[in-house]
């Protein structure tokens, strides 16, 4: 199976945009945003670059709506473009086999908080006493842990999860944040994405890690969980997809439960915190890298 790589250079402030425009082209491989990294990083940190332009790139499927897709998404950068900085789309075909070896090459073992620890399959790694390994192979979805809104989620997971609780992660991608929450001690996890390449993938990391027996994958998303609640529940999504269902989301909440919202670009901080407050949320804590917002909410 071929696939299309759309690659878009952006300002930061245009990310959000960009991102949304992408992700309305159909289920390829979903989106990813890559920051640029700062050659002086310490070795196993990873530090953003802001000088410097965010990479964002979509995976479609090379078919025959691939040209229409295009023109589309050439025709909506255009538009952006006229309002920040964002440089010319660029295209390439790239076989499946090729963009998982490209993958490899810069997918490293790496720590995130004080636990957990994300580990590709193809590197050797000794666990420390303590340690949360997570085995990971991407494949054709996203969510490494190298982005900062992943790296802020498991942070959070690293704070909020109980032995015990149910969990819902919306947006699964690679399912990362899934297996965080079963390894930090969530007794059952609903992950949820409504892409089908990253369901398939979220179901491999899961197999991989040995935990189907508390993760059950999911395609589709918050609306295959009504009349369910949930003690934590995750959307690593982007803020218009979280302004979307800010109102689905408050109600898979238990009435101590919290959401942690993320995928939040700086500008539009404000608009996702009047949405989650309209759906009867309260922010206890915003937490920030860059220009990237997390918010811890609890049902107000």
């Amino acid at each position: 199976m071929d696939w299309v790589e759309l690659s878009v250079q952006a300002e930061a402030e245009a990310v959000e945009s960009v991102v949304e425009l992408l992700s309305r082209l159909g289920h390829g491989g979903g989106v990813a945003i890559e920051e640029p990294l700062l050659d002086s990083a310490e070795p196993g940190r990873v530090e953003m670059d802001p000088s410097k332009l965010v990479t964002v790139k979509s995976y479609l499927l090379d078919d025959e709506q691939l040209p229409h897709k295009i023109a589309q998404a050439e025709e909506g950068l255009w538009h952006l473009s006229q309002i920040r900085r964002i440089e010319p789309l660029k295209v390439a075909r790239i076989a499946e086999k090729d963009w998982a070896e490209a993958w490899k090459e810069f997918f490293h073992v790496q720590r995130i908080g004080a636990r957990v620890v994300v580990k590709p399959t193809w590197r050797d790694y000794q666990p420390a006493e303590g340690d949360v390994v997570l085995e990971m192979d991407p494949g054709m979805a996203f969510g490494t842990g190298q982005h900062p809104t992943t790296r802020m989620c498991v942070l959070a997971c690293e704070r909020l999860v109980r032995p015990g609780m149910r969990v819902l992660d919306v947006g699964t991608g690679s399912g990362i944040l899934s297996l965080a929450a079963a390894r930090l001690g969530a007794e059952s996890v609903i992950a949820v994405d409504t892409d089908p390449v990253a369901v398939e993938s979220a179901r491999r990391n899961v197999d991989m890690n040995g935990l189907a027996d508390r993760i059950e994958v999911r395609q589709g998303s918050v609306e295959l969980v009504q009349g369910e609640s949930f003690d934590l529940v995750l959307a690593n999504i982007i803020a218009a997809a979280i302004i979307e269902l800010a109102r689905p989301l408050a109600d898979a909440l238990s009435p101590n439960g919290r959401l942690v919202a993320s995928g939040i670009i700086a500008e539009r901080e404000m608009d996702v915190k009047d949405a989650v407050s309209a759906a009867g949320l309260k922010v206890e804590e915003v937490m920030a890298e860059g220009d990237w917002r997390t918010m811890v909410c609890r049902l107000g």
